[in-house]
């Protein structure tokens, strides 16, 4: 019987499912690559409303992370 692979580990807050397929669909694993974005491009996303918004402002404060500036 083969080993499960464990799925890589991520630091992205739990979000709804449309906002963690519009994180993953722009191709975001971890808070390091959504601070690369600017916060309108991910507003942007299909699926991102205002709580996801904030969820993700939050955890990328906690890490002392920002978004991108155009």
């Amino acid at each position: 019987m083969a080993a499960k692979k464990a799925p890589p580990s991520s630091d992205l807050p739990k979000l709804a499912a449309p906002a963690q397929r519009a994180i993953a669909g722009a191709g975001v694993s971890s808070l390091t690559k959504l601070a690369q974005m600017t916060e309108a491009d991910v507003v942007a996303l299909h699926g991102m409303g205002p709580n996801a918004m904030t969820t993700l402002k939050t955890a990328m404060k906690a890490k002392k992370l920002s978004f991108a500036k155009r």
